[in-house]
């Protein structure tokens, strides 16, 4: 396969992830984090990243907005809870867990 068709299908992909988490709003960010130690703010910054690796300039709140589907802040109104205290202390303990790696 050419580098330009992986691309494509690349970008396939992460389209549909967002798709995907856009229709499960009600998986909140902390749940991603403790299942799979990625969220949708980090989905935003690495998006930042690559943006700055190719020479662009995107800024984390339009990162944000491209990953939620709208401004973080509406976002975060409409459909953040309150994370638990047992998901508190899971995120905690992967936390420290992942600091203790070399």
């Amino acid at each position: 396969m050419n580098e330009t068709d992986t691309q494509k299908i690349e970008a396939a992909v992460f389209r549909r992830l967002l798709a995907h988490l856009d229709a499960h709003k009600e998986v909140q960010n902390i749940d991603l984090m403790n299942l799979s130690g990625f969220c949708r703010n980090c989905l935003s910054k690495w998006y930042t990243a690559a943006a700055a690796e190719l020479g662009q300039e995107i800024d984390y709140e339009t990162s944000r907005s491209l990953v939620y589907g709208m401004p973080y802040k509406e976002w975060k109104a409409r459909y953040q809870g309150e994370a638990s205290a047992e998901q508190l202390v899971q995120f905690n303990k992967s936390r420290a867990d992942t600091e203790e790696l070399p």
